[in-house]
């Protein structure tokens, strides 16, 4: 059964964006790429997680204005080769330029391809306000200092999110987005050997993937329990101490949040819907509408 949440809007979000915002303009945007993320997501469930991802990258840098896009930012060592779904964005933004051109931007195009794949992985479905606009810049220097790296501590991370706007309860919240997708060796290796709060059985799993002389750099899934499923039981996970990055596991760990994670673990249901209510305040940040930016006619390079 597919969950439909809708989220109670702040103003912030509902003075900017709106739901519906292309039902005259171009009616058939989001189905087409509701279409192309599933075909995309059937062949390979690791693009439903790129695809959130990606939103999530894009809004943490200038704000959710598809600067993640083109080259500069996309080829960031936090992005490339690590983030997935680029092509899927594109193909959907050249099938909706076919019957709307200059109409539906890049921004909103990973903001409704990030819901599609959260209701094809997890059943978790919400209304996606939209009006963003496309941003004029792209800057790899602006990305590390906003995206939170791997190795954060909880308070670190309170401090990242709250920077955007989030609260503590909504950063562990969307952090279950890591209960799909894969990551890199090299982002948590160095918890192999030293980290106490890594269980030990899931430790000897992870050794015999990663080479301990970091020669290659392969990818493990994110949550070893339902890699291919949205759920809370990365909560569960992250109790047992199989939280595969520091920021995983500081979650369980910490004071100042594992009363979340405990909360979500318990209760799939309204995390499920407390991620819906968090993705649309994310997908608010800084936002660019009006006569702001412009509508990319491709979403690898301004116009």
């Amino acid at each position: 059964m597919i969950m439909m949440f809708v989220p109670k809007m702040d103003a912030a979000v509902s003075s900017s964006l709106r739901v519906g915002f292309y039902r005259r303009s171009c009616p058939a945007a989001e189905s087409i790429i509701a279409r192309t993320v599933r075909r995309a997501v059937s062949q390979n469930p690791d693009i439903g997680a790129g695809l959130i991802r990606l939103h999530f990258h894009d809004c943490f840098v200038r704000g959710c204005d598809g600067s993640v896009l083109p080259k500069a930012e996309r080829d960031h060592p936090a992005n490339n080769p690590g983030l997935r779904g680029f092509n899927v964005i594109s193909k959907a933004k050249r099938r909706i330029e076919r019957i709307c051109p200059n109409t539906v931007s890049c921004a909103d195009i990973l903001a409704f391809a990030a819901r599609d794949s959260s209701q094809i992985l997890g059943r978790i479905n919400y209304p996606v306000p939209a009006g963003r606009r496309d941003g004029l810049v792209s800057s790899f220097n602006e990305v590390t200092p906003n995206l939170p790296s791997p190795r954060l501590t909880a308070d670190q991370l309170i401090q990242n999110f709250a920077s955007k706007g989030l609260s503590a309860d909504e950063m562990v919240t969307l952090s279950g987005a890591h209960s799909i997708g894969r990551s890199r060796c090299s982002s948590f290796s160095d918890r192999l050997y030293n980290d106490p709060s890594l269980d030990r059985n899931y430790a000897a799993t992870l050794k015999a993937t990663c080479p301990a002389n970091g020669g290659s750099d392969p990818t493990v899934a994110m949550d070893p329990a339902t890699p291919n499923r949205l759920d809370n039981t990365y909560y569960a996970e992250l109790r047992a101490g199989r939280g595969l990055l520091t920021t995983d596991q500081t979650l369980a760990e910490s004071p100042a949040t594992r009363g979340y994670v405990d909360m979500n673990a318990r209760f799939g249901v309204a995390w499920a819907g407390k991620f819906a209510r968090a993705m649309v305040k994310m997908g608010s940040i800084d936002v660019l509408t009006g006569n702001q930016g412009e509508i990319r006619r491709r979403c690898s390079m301004v116009n």
